[in-house]
């Protein structure tokens, strides 16, 4: 039996626009579909491959953790100790590699100085977000994620800011985003993609009980552990909805956006509310089975084109899958909210999911099918590259250049400055953009303890955030750079 590895050779056929197997795809959700699994009576790859098939490791994860352990126990007797009454900063962290780059955010890896935990952090150029219209949306996400904590999502840990820049230090989780596995051509069984819907199922559950839609659940925000459980990220575009109110706003990405808000677009009605995410899950869990999605929808497609699409195509199912499974897809891919499987209870009634010990799964003590290896970073290497190489403000040059900036700034004419909106904007958010400690939190609402490291990577936590400061931040924010599309 092969490996997901060694199967991208495969020769097998593919449906119409697929890429020539064998060739690296694009990233993204619009990316042509992976390869289809084998014909019947095919061998179907593990999800777990021999590791002695596994490609060179482009990074030497393993060897560069032992090689940073040892080196930061050698230096654990003069490691900083900081305030506990100052704010969290860039400086109380070490900046190790890239990992990620979004349209106005990059992600890399860091770690605390004083308590030597990994995290990664997320930072967006705060000019960038005034241009794109998308400071509300990274004062909503704070709000959010300053609110909210559990076993299956990416928690915040610290917030903060400087003058070109807002970051977010969020777990660290070293297997990679289902995209990427996707792109390397990782056969899932339905075993893994079923424990991943499961794990979905009960962070859309704790998220529903905080009246909170995330509105983008895609294998690109699904990020897995080092033992291979499912974690849900990015809420930048989610939205809070309470007291019986509905989500009316475009929002999502196309491919994996349920039917109800196109038509809520195109028709008017009353909105959309929490199955949205649900029909997400099913167009998620379809793609890891298949390979490709159960629509053919792209980024270009109209709302409209999509209505007519949604009443008029049907989803084909796989012979070879299972009836439980097949008929667990069906429940989620319902065009129809209201007959779809749309909250936990629902699942955990659904006959495909009868065997589910959820309280163990909720504690992560179901093994997964698929385990991502640990001798490499499950990431595109270019990340580093571009930042070390292209980056015109690259973030290990950002002190001395803010020193510099500061000083051209002490001694620049009233005059010569910036546009005033622009400045109006930045001062918005300097006044506005809250501070948050999680670790500290923990400590203030248990007196008693010691100070908390951070969790490993996956590992759960139990305490709420007080985010009402985020609140007023956000409304204050809005006010001087508005955002398209909220709610």
């Amino acid at each position: 039996m092969r490996s997901g590895a060694e199967r991208r050779g495969s020769s097998a056929a593919a449906p119409p626009g697929s890429p020539p197997t064998g060739r690296a795809r694009p990233a993204g959700p619009d990316a042509p579909p992976a390869p289809p699994p084998p014909a019947a009576g095919q061998p179907r790859a593990r999800d777990t491959g021999d590791a002695r098939a596994q490609p060179r490791p482009l990074f030497p994860w393993s060897k560069w953790k032992k090689r940073m352990g040892s080196s930061m126990s050698a230096a654990t007797a003069r490691r900083p100790v900081f305030d506990d009454k100052e704010d969290v900063n860039l400086d109380h962290f070490q900046i190790l590699r890239a990992i990620g780059k979004g349209s106005f955010g990059k992600v890399c890896i860091v770690q605390k100085r004083d308590t030597e935990k990994m995290y990664a952090m997320k930072y967006m150029n705060k000019h960038q977000c005034i241009e794109r219209g998308e400071v509300r949306n990274v004062f909503r996400e704070l709000e959010i994620l300053q609110e909210i904590e559990h076993v299956f999502l990416v928690n915040l840990w610290y917030s903060f800011q400087d003058e070109e820049d807002m970051f977010m230090v969020v777990d660290l989780l070293p297997g990679g985003d289902l995209r990427y596995h996707l792109q390397q051509n990782v056969q899932f069984s339905e075993d893994t993609v079923r424990l991943y819907i499961c794990e979905m199922a009960l962070a859309l559950g704790y998220l529903r009980s905080q009246h909170i839609i995330h509105r983008d659940v895609k294998p690109d925000n699904i990020l897995l552990d080092e033992r291979g459980h499912a974690h849900l990220t990015d809420f930048n575009i989610a939205t809070i909805i309470k007291d019986g109110e509905r989500a009316t706003a475009l929002a999502g990405t196309k491919p994996y956006m349920a039917p109800e808000i196109f038509q809520s677009f195109v028709n008017g009605g009353t909105g959309y509310s929490f199955e949205v995410d649900w029909w997400s899950v099913g167009v998620m869990a379809y793609e890891l089975l298949r390979g490709w999605r159960p629509y053919d929808i792209h980024s270009g497609n109209t709302a409209e084109s999509l209505v007519q699409l949604f009443s008029t195509v049907s989803v084909q199912y796989v012979p070879t899958w299972s009836k439980e499974m097949v008929a667990l897809l069906r429940k989620l891919l319902t065009v129809n909210p209201k007959h779809r499987v749309s909250s936990l209870q629902d699942m955990q009634a659904a006959p495909a999911l009868a065997g589910v010990l959820w309280t163990e799964l909720s504690e992560k003590k179901v093994e997964p099918g698929f385990v991502p290896n640990k001798g490499r970073l499950h990431c595109d290497p270019t990340f580093e590259l571009e930042e070390m190489i292209l980056e015109s403000r690259p973030l290990h040059k950002k002190k001395k250049r803010l020193a510099k900036n500061r000083s051209r700034d002490s001694s620049r004419d009233s005059s010569q400055s910036e546009n005033d909106y622009l400045q109006d904007c930045l001062d918005a958010i300097q006044q506005d953009f809250v501070i948050f400690n999680r670790e500290k939190l923990k400590r203030s609402q248990d007196p008693t303890s010691e100070p908390l490291p951070a969790p490993e990577p996956g590992e759960g936590a139990e305490a709420l955030a007080d985010g009402e400061g985020a609140r007023s931040a956000l409304r204050v924010c809005g006010t001087i750079c508005p955002s398209a599309g909220s709610g």
